[in-house]
């Protein structure tokens, strides 16, 4: 069973920064791209940014030059350095993975965690 936890969500005024991590846990042999996502009230779930096991990275043009995604393979981690928050960034954050549970495996599923609240105040 392979499982996601995300901590480093909270509260922040506008222009501060606030840092979040997404472990994955479980048996597995190895983790492709992980990603953010996120969910702000009454809107659908969106892109943040993603980032490949070789550190190819990709961001939505909203967070561009403000968050920082980055992931320690070691530690079967990603991170999301957000700073200049904006009341904007106001969302639920999920962290997910593309994960490679046996080295013959064609199919990968991929894995949400369980989210983290991000709040931004003015």
């Amino acid at each position: 069973q392979v499982q996601l936890v995300e901590s480093g969500g909270g509260l922040v005024q506008a222009g501060g920064s606030l840092r979040l991590s997404c472990a994955a846990s479980g048996s597995f042999f190895s983790i492709n791209t992980m990603g953010w996502y996120r969910q702000a009230p009454g809107k659908q779930r969106e892109l943040v940014a993603t980032i490949t096991r070789g550190g190819s990275v990709n961001y939505a043009d909203s967070v561009k030059g403000r968050f920082t995604i980055s992931r320690d393979n070691a530690k079967n981690t990603v991170y999301l350095q957000m700073n200049s928050l904006k009341p904007e960034d106001t969302a639920v954050y999920y962290c997910n993975a593309a994960v490679r549970r046996w080295i013959a495996e064609n199919v990968i599923p991929i894995y949400w965690g369980q989210g983290a609240q991000v709040t931004v105040s003015s």
